[in-house]
């Protein structure tokens, strides 16, 4: 592993001036931070910025990358992570990375300067890289999203998919459309290929699909181009498009359930504010947090053990916006 004396080496300066240029000292001479920087990106050398925490007999830190913060499926698992870690004496960094990989990609960098002892991750798709972190030794527990080689807490969405869109079959609907997130995010891929499911098997068209950002603007855009191919009921991909989905329904004055029927994931606590009430799917997300931390412990006691990948179960919760009467 490189030291800083390698990277003063490689860069031609003294030990002190790397400390200060990697560490943002104004006055260090802007080309011999950026000589210094390269060094150290050569060398793959990183800050030791756990021996300063030690040092100052801090506790030791998690690192949370979520993609969305303002989305209260991941706020709920941030809960389940940071209430478990505190039990066994951890600190939790809450990184929000906005469903960009460049910003994700910047917190992992953060997680090995700063050498937390290791990071809960739902990554921004399934090509997200976190080989830095396994070089490094930083254990990674992927949740929501699945990542190769690693340890995983997730919920079965192709099939929670599947059965709210036959829930929508059996309560009369025929013209099923499905709002769904980005190609290439995995749960966003999963929803939509469990509603394909339910229709193949009842045998039933048209597959009336979108895609879109996974936020309210989002929901409302495919709804307003999915409106004019007359859908009566909707499968909605989470909460934030479920909110713009209403909202382009309340615009063109349909109502839930008589007109359009909606099942949206996750049970967000507004979901029985509205009338009538919102049909979600469920998901476990605090006890996906909780599990997350407990394998990421786990993993930082016993590094050299397989990966383990824990499934957990969604559940339909039925009420008025699936309701033709």
């Amino acid at each position: 592993m490189a030291t800083i004396s390698d990277v003063a080496r490689r860069a031609g300066v003294s030990t002190a001036t790397v400390s200060r240029a990697l560490n943002g000292k104004s006055t260090v001479d802007p080309v011999l931070v950026a000589r210094v920087r390269a060094a150290a990106d050569e060398l793959g050398y990183h800050p030791n910025g756990l021996a300063r925490n030690l040092r100052r007999q801090e506790t030791a830190v998690l690192a949370l990358i979520i993609s969305d913060v303002e989305n209260p499926f991941f706020t709920a698992i941030a809960r389940g992570v940071e209430d478990t870690a505190q039990t066994a004496g951890y600190s939790v960094v809450l990184c929000n990375s906005d469903e960009n990989p460049e910003k994700e990609q910047r917190y992992i960098d953060v997680a090995l300067q700063e050498r937390v002892a290791g990071v809960v991750l739902s990554p921004t798709d399934v090509s997200s890289s976190v080989e830095r972190l396994r070089q490094r030794g930083t254990p990674v527990v992927a949740v929501d999203r699945p990542l190769v080689e690693c340890d995983q807490v997730l919920v079965d969405s192709r099939l929670a998919a599947r059965e709210a869109t036959e829930h929508l079959i059996s309560s009369g609907y025929t013209r099923i459309g499905c709002v769904t997130g980005p190609a290439g995010v995995r749960t966003a891929d999963d929803r939509l290929a469990g509603y394909r499911d339910a229709l193949d098997a009842a045998g039933r068209g048209p597959r009336l699909e979108r895609r879109a950002e996974y936020r309210a603007s989002g929901g409302r855009q495919a709804t307003e181009d999915l409106l004019g191919d007359a859908p009566d009921a909707l499968l909605v991909a989470n909460s934030a498009m479920a909110i713009g989905v209403l909202e382009a329904l309340g615009e063109a004055g349909l109502r839930l359930g008589r007109d359009v029927g909606v099942v949206a994931f996750d049970d967000v606590p507004w979901a029985t504010l509205i009338d009538p009430p919102l049909t979600v799917v469920a998901q476990p997300a605090r006890e996906i947090g909780a599990e997350a931390a407990r394998l990421l412990l786990a993993r930082i006691g016993e590094p050299a053990t397989p990966p383990v990948a824990t499934t957990l179960a969604a559940h339909l919760i039925e009420r008025g916006s699936t309701r033709r009467g």
